[in-house]
């Protein structure tokens, strides 16, 4: 059963997600919060597996709310950024704190549903719709690359398994790029992961621009 905490200021969007998801048998919404400082207290109470957080909220913001989150390692949850707006700015400053990714507000049910399983099982990354573009407004803003110690551990092959999860690529479609299996294309981004201490492709792809591993030139049109 995937527990699920849903943060957002606004009751109505509460109760919407709330009767989506728990429609389905696989998923539990363990508990509401109104503002950033109830959610850390609901997270410590209830041990969510999935957050859904609203970024805009009083008392404390979304994003500072992610941010002590995913610093508290009583709390193991996954965290999915809430937002009116595909691109909105603190979407950038969400995944740096280790969102797993986000979605629009206005998504599909369906897409809802598929969001809090993918996270749950650790293979989030973000909207499908504006995954590339995200991911190219998100490389342009790098401009003084640090790079990373962890990254000299890939192998030739995991480096390039890497650069077509920073061009948003699917595990189906490294498959197909590279002439593997996805099962071989799964564990070799699997294995990055671990050898990266990344939680999932999300912060795998903010490590990936952040240390210069990889560059607006990988990127598909």
């Amino acid at each position: 059963m995937i527990r699920v905490l849903l943060v957002d200021d606004q009751r109505l969007v509460r109760a919407g997600f709330r009767s989506i998801l728990d429609g389905e048998d696989d998923i539990d919404v363990v508990a509401e919060a109104a503002n950033g400082r109830e959610a850390l207290q609901a997270a410590h109470d209830h041990q969510p597996d999935v957050v859904l957080m609203d970024i805009r909220m009083p008392v404390l913001d979304g994003l500072a709310a992610t941010r002590h989150l995913l610093e508290d390692p009583g709390v193991p949850a996954k965290v999915v950024i809430l937002t009116t707006f595909d691109l909105d700015e603190d979407v950038y400053g969400a995944l740096r704190a280790g969102a797993s990714g986000f979605l629009v507000k206005d998504t599909e049910p369906e897409e809802l549903i598929h969001a809090v399983r993918v996270v749950a099982r650790g293979d989030a990354l973000l909207a499908p719709s504006i995954t590339r573009r995200l991911i190219a407004e998100f490389a342009a803003r790098v401009t003084r690359p640090a790079p990373s110690p962890a990254l000299d551990r890939l192998t030739d092959r995991e480096r390039e398994v890497l650069g077509l999860v920073a061009a948003g690529l699917s595990n189906d479609e490294i498959a197909r790029e590279l002439t593997l299996s996805p099962a071989t294309a799964k564990t070799h981004v699997s294995r990055i992961m671990t050898k990266t201490g990344t939680r999932d492709r999300a912060q795998l792809v903010v490590l990936a621009y952040e240390s210069g591993a990889v560059t607006p030139r990988w990127l598909t049109p």
